[in-house]
């Protein structure tokens, strides 16, 4: 079994349900978040939706992990980090996205176990 350390980001999310970095969790992988930071980049307060999308048997679920979580301007909120850690499974995908236009930048970092 083989351990990779990544990072994925998505710059100026905005309104829409955007893929993390357009991660999805590969067949006959694990996948640890070990870090999940999420950064307002605009002048003005915003709150942030994350969801983690679940397939299971072709249908999804998506769970929410936070929901209009507000980030002040230029402020920056961990959702996962430190003894916090977040365990995807094959299909797997986080998605996020903002209460205004290209106002998030968003860094996840991920142990992948192959």
């Amino acid at each position: 079994m083989a351990n990779t350390f990544k990072n994925k980001t998505s710059k100026g999310v905005g309104t829409s349900l955007t893929q993390i970095g357009s991660y999805a969790v590969a067949a006959s992988t694990q996948t640890t978040v070990i870090g999940l930071s999420v950064s307002n980049i605009t002048g003005s307060s915003v709150d942030v939706d994350v969801q983690l999308s679940a397939t299971m048997a072709n249908t999804t679920n998506d769970i929410s992990l936070c929901k209009n979580i507000p980030i002040p301007s230029g402020s920056t909120v961990v959702l996962v980090g430190g003894d916090q850690k977040l365990v995807m499974e094959t299909g797997n995908l986080l998605k996020v996205k903002s209460s205004a236009a290209s106002s998030l930048d968003v860094v996840m970092s991920i142990l992948e176990i192959t």
